[in-house]
């Protein structure tokens, strides 16, 4: 695996069926890590319904983690019913740094992104507009632009925690 590309499901709290169809990985609300139904390795070369397809034009090679959250967003003021949580963001960022020592994946722009940060780098392939994630309700100070630089921050910090234990 290359990168691990970081999502908001727009959903509720808990994983759906079909959103376990679309990422490898689901954190909900309490932060607890649900599999989809596929593993990392079947994104390794996507062959047609039997891969996560998480990332229009960016899934070889991409471990689609996401937070089932944030139904109902329009803004940093109209967040929905379902904003992240502090529990759930922080256990995520957790379990990515456990993803970039299990796979070696080095914290970078280009290996460890939102689907936001690859549509902008990717302008011509179907990820490019998504909107996750480009507000954090727990951490409502960061702005969008540096919201990919912050989660590479908690991922390289927990990845150190990691490191020391």
């Amino acid at each position: 695996m290359k990168r691990i590309i970081i999502h908001w499901t727009a959903g509720n709290y808990y994983p759906t069926e079909y959103e376990k169809l679309h990422y490898h990985f689901l954190v909900d609300k309490n932060g607890k890590i649900h599999k989809g139904k596929y593993r990392p390795e079947d994104n390794e070369i996507c062959r047609p319904g039997k891969y996560a397809s998480h990332t229009g034009g960016g899934n070889t090679g991409s471990v689609g983690v996401a937070m089932c959250a944030m139904a109902g967003f329009k803004s940093g003021i109209i967040v929905g019913n379902f904003p992240i949580t502090k529990k759930q963001f922080e256990s995520c960022m957790e379990f990515c740094a456990n993803l970039c020592k299990k796979y070696k994946i080095p914290i970078s722009p280009q290996t460890v992104m939102t689907h936001y940060e690859f549509g902008l780098n990717y302008p011509k392939t179907s990820s490019a507009g998504k909107i996750d994630i480009i507000y954090l309700p727990p951490y409502s100070w960061v702005f969008k632009e540096e919201i990919g630089s912050f989660i590479r921050t908690k991922v390289k910090w927990y990845l150190n925690k990691v490191k020391s234990e």
